[in-house]
């Protein structure tokens, strides 16, 4: 009989029984392949890699533990009744039963994903970790056109617009904005609710072209889900400011341009007055009326100035909160509008812009800044200065505000440095960023360090090396330093010593010798040190961990030939700038 022979009615053991193909499930739960990928997406049921695949490396396996789990799902029975009513549905048509078919119309069934919500975030910090992907496909979704051949409607996108629209206003409001980066993606932001960071993508606002290649169905079940879940984290967010979710809206605004946000500033009780006729508007316009920004600009809703949040501020929102503080802008026409008026508000400032329903025209007096990208102006204001709107999110990133002569129109820009890279780490700090790094210090009145004066520590050169701080080369030149500095004490003492008793120095010849010694001591001793330790480790590792050191090193050399092609980089440019200089 064979090792692993199994009678036709043992019960399956190890891989076999834990796991099952998406065929088999599809067939055990009796449903279909569309439905089963619905359901594993509500659910966030996901597929396994066993390392024994039973029925082959072609298949796709779920776990048995997970297929139970969606087999006593009622969303399932949801889903069954509707395929049966579209089945009513079908054959009243094709009877042609008209009065029988409008009446089922009437009555198709519905569902709600409230309590998978529930259920998979079971507390609200589970949900600000997964908020990454339902914010930026919101903000993808409320960036594309409706199209009724891929299912996209018209209502999906307002909807979605406005969930993402209100969740940038409760940014704003609370100065929780911590990064923006502006790439060919999109613009990438970065902002700190409550301990966790959340991090998402949105596209440019530019017309967005729709591949074919993108299977649009699955897409838009993965945003069914994330619309409810950003919708209970708005409704949870806008409490914790006491604030009542959803927010009222300015529909003169919402009129008048619909490229703005949805999301507007609470109106002043006394211009609301007239129209609120019925008596419970009233009354929330009397709450609300104390709680009311005076002059803030109407896209983004500063909802309100005076709440008193539980939670006092910690030293980031401080800082954030004041860096645009006492701070005019003026947005022209040809910038990006949205993305700068949520990201001057998050940051203290306040913003107008050239069109209807801004709060200040161009001529106020009050302006300190014009953002503009062309390189004319048809008029120009001396009390203000006119830059690019690169320098707001440099200016954010850097928490300072920058010099604007780089920044002026028709000037080529600094590079756009991304905050989501550590220089440090890499290897390789760019110019700009060591000139943002002494802006900041000078803010700090700070005094930073002499370059290349940060590992001039000639006393541990050894130790430093064997943890990595300085390279071979560093090490080798402090422990030459060091030994100059010895001889040369050594002679000075010897002077003094023969000065003392009154004799005539004479330079010692064994000097010379104690000094080819110790050069080719120095010449050795940091070679051999890191030779002894890289055996010492290896010797003790075993293979899977030298393996992964190996790995190590081969992404380190990697990173190290990386940097010395930046570097490499920055000498031609500047030798080429010297030679058309002169």
């Amino acid at each position: 009989m064979p090792k692993h022979y199994r009678p036709a009615g043992k019960k399956k053991e190890g891989n076999a029984a834990r796991y099952i193909t998406r065929s088999q499930a599809v067939k055990y739960l009796q449903v279909s392949l569309s439905v089963f990928r619905r359901l594993c997406i509500f659910k966030g049921v996901f597929p396994r890699d066993p390392k024994k695949k039973v029925k082959g490396n072609h298949h796709t396996y779920y776990h048995m533990k997970d297929i139970l789990f969606l087999k006593h799902e009622p969303l399932l029975d949801k889903f069954r009744e509707m395929r049966a009513y579209e089945k009513k549905v079908k054959k009243a048509v094709s009877k042609k039963n008209k009065d029988l078919a409008e009446r089922l119309l009437t009555r198709k069934p519905t569902y709600t994903l409230d309590m998978l919500i529930r259920e998979r975030y079971p507390k609200f910090i589970d949900a600000l970790r997964d908020l990454d992907d339902c914010l930026t496909m919101v903000h993808l979704f409320a960036a594309l056109p409706a199209i009724e051949r891929e299912n996209i409607r018209a209502e999906r996108i307002h909807n979605c617009r406005g969930l993402s629209l209100e969740w940038q206003a409760y940014i704003s409001r609370t100065h929780k904005l911590r990064k923006a980066f502006i790439s060919v993606k999109g613009i990438y932001y970065q902002a700190e609710v409550e301990g966790q960071k959340v991090t998402w993508l949105t596209p440019h606002a530019l017309q967005q072209v729709m591949p074919q290649d993108v299977d649009y169905k699955i897409m838009l079940t993965f945003l069914e889900f994330y619309e409810t879940l950003l919708g209970f984290v708005n409704l949870r967010l806008y409490h914790s400011i006491k604030l009542k979710y959803p927010p009222i809206l300015d529909p003169r605004l919402k009129a008048l341009a619909a490229d703005l946000y949805a999301l507007t500033r609470y109106a002043d009780a006394k211009d609301r007055t007239i129209g609120a006729n019925n008596e419970e508007s009233e009354l929330r316009l009397a709450q609300l009326q104390d709680q009311l920004p005076a002059n803030e600009p109407g896209a983004l809703m500063h909802l309100v100035e005076n709440v008193e949040d539980d939670n006092e501020d910690d030293e980031e929102t401080k800082a954030c909160k004041t860096l645009f503080q006492n701070k005019t802008f003026f947005l022209g026409r040809e910038v990006p509008r949205e993305s700068l008026l949520f990201v001057i508000t998050a940051f203290g400032g306040v913003v107008s812009w050239d069109g209807d329903g801004a709060p200040f025209e161009e001529s106020n007096q009050d302006i300190n800044y014009q953002i503009v990208d062309r390189p004319t102006q048809s008029h120009r204001f001396i009390s203000r200065d006119y830059i690019q709107p690169q320098w707001v999110f440099d200016c954010i990133n850097a928490r300072i505000i920058l010099p604007t002569e780089d920044y002026m129109v028709g000037k080529v820009l600094p590079p756009h440095l991304s905050p989501f890279v550590d220089n440090e780490a890499e290897g390789y700090v760019p110019e700009y960023a060591e000139t943002i790094k002494r802006l900041q210090a000078a803010a700090r009145k700070e005094i930073l360090p002499m370059p290349g004066g940060e590992h001039e520590d000639l006393e541990n050169a050894q130790s430093l090396l064997a943890e990595g701080v300085i390279d071979r080369t560093e090490a080798k030149v402090a422990a030459e330093k060091k030994q100059k500095m010895a001889l040369q004490e050594k002679q000075y003492h010897q002077e003094l010593k023969k000065e003392m008793e009154g004799m005539q120095y004479a330079p010692d010849r064994n000097i010379d010798d104690v000094k080819n010694d110790s050069e080719e001591n120095t010449d050795m001793s940091p070679q051999q040190l890191v030779k002894d330790d890289e055996n010492m480790t290896m010797v003790s590792m075993s293979r899977k961990k030298r393996r992964l050191y190996e790995a190590m090193k081969i992404s380190q050399g990697r990173k190290k030939a990386n940097v010395e092609t930046l570097e490499t980089r920055k000498k031609n440019l500047k030798k080429n700038k010297k030679v058309t200089s002169d």
